[in-house]
């Protein structure tokens, strides 16, 4: 079963407290850390990364990459492709290959128009200075949908070099994250030139996509690796409530929308179950949704406390939330940052052991947060 924090319910409210209890309280959350605005003005920016030499890609929706450097923004980098900036699309993420040092190779996820209505795309292109050269498509969603949201777009790489990517079910289209003939609702993982490895789950199924990692997911936004555990964690949005963080595991069947814990926008019911046989539930879960974005593992010197927890940020709720982890399960949760009163798209962990924040929409940000003093 999934623990839902945010419940409104007496009972559940009060293990919410209890659970609190066993991990960080609010009351202690300022004398951990303080919030520093690196960059400010952006222009819906959606997602940062790391290059080796300290340098930072930020992503804006409209279609601009900039790089970060000494806490300066460059001009916007030349050759991104075009993006479908509507609703929920534009550009996604900017990820460097993890052998960037040696190839200078950077990967975009982004909202394109495909062959027969709107794709998720992956293409790939070597950073030049200020410029992107020999840019490649190396995955595109099918089939193509007439709607411009529930894209998904995050991506993270696995040890073995290969690249995870997650979608998202097109809104109107719920009922083929169940159909392993699309790619709608789906988790997929590639090769880094965009082939399918030999041992993903159905290599070999006439009825399935090859690319297809897992499947019955609504809106993956959040992916990331623990290298530490070897665990791969993914969140997405779920309808009104029943937003999911989920342990993803090869061929692995995540519900949706056979089982959720959220209802339409409606107020009807998607479904009678919220949970079902053969398919995974959620480690934890939010009720009313917070609309998760980002997502990030703390591993670092410089908050020891908090090892491996993993940070979710939140769009509708405006807020950061620590989810405090231990021996892979969720004992207690903290949220962070709603003084900010920020739409918050991304967050981070840098190579310096710090929380890297992106803020969201016009105007939005880039923050950092430190050790307090």
């Amino acid at each position: 079963m999934s623990m839902t924090i945010a419940k409104r319910r007496p009972v559940v409210a009060a293990i919410a407290c209890c659970l609190m209890l066993w991990g960080a309280a609010p009351a202690s959350a300022a004398k951990d850390y303080v919030a520093e605005t690196v960059l400010t003005g952006l222009d819906h920016p959606w997602s940062v990364s790391f290059l080796p030499d300290g340098a930072m890609l930020l992503t804006g929706m409209k279609g601009k990459l900039w790089i970060v450097r000494d806490g300066k923004l460059s001009s916007p980098v030349a050759g991104v492709p075009a993006v479908v900036f509507a609703g929920q699309g534009g550009l996604f993420e900017a990820l460097p290959h993890p052998k960037f040092a040696e190839n200078r190779l950077v990967y975009l996820s982004y909202a394109a128009k495909g062959k027969d209505g709107n794709a998720l795309r992956v293409a790939r292109a070597r950073l030049d200075g200020a410029a992107l050269r020999d840019l490649t498509v190396i995955f595109e969603s099918e089939p193509g949908r007439s709607t411009a949201v529930h894209y998904g777009g995050r991506m993270a790489w696995l040890p073995d070099g290969t690249l995870v990517v997650t979608g998202g079910d097109g809104f109107n289209y719920r009922e083929q994250a169940q159909v392993l003939s699309n790619h709608f609702g789906k988790i997929v993982r590639l090769n880094d030139d965009g082939t399918v490895p030999g041992d993903n789950p159905f290599v070999g199924r006439k009825d399935a996509r090859p690319e297809i990692w897992s499947y019955g997911h609504r809106n993956a936004q959040g992916v990331v690796f623990d290298a530490a555990t070897g665990r791969l964690y993914a969140h997405e949005h779920g309808p009104r409530g029943g937003d999911e963080l989920n342990l993803i595991e090869k061929g692995a069947n995540y519900g949706w929308p056979l089982a959720t814990k959220g209802m339409d926008y409606s107020g009807a019911y998607i479904t009678p179950f919220q949970t079902y046989k053969g398919t995974r539930d959620g480690l934890a879960g939010w009720t009313p949704s917070i609309a998760p974005s980002g997502l990030a593992i703390y591993r670092g010197a410089a908050f020891p406390r908090w090892d491996g927890d993993i940070f979710v940020s939140a769009l509708a709720e405006r807020s950061l939330h620590r989810v405090d982890m231990r021996d892979g399960k969720v004992v207690g949760e903290e949220t962070m940052l709603k003084d900010m009163n920020e739409r918050i798209r991304d967050v981070r962990v840098g190579p310096d052991g710090l929380l890297y924040i992106v803020t969201d929409g016009e105007g939005g940000k880039l923050l950092r947060l430190k050790p307090a003093p």
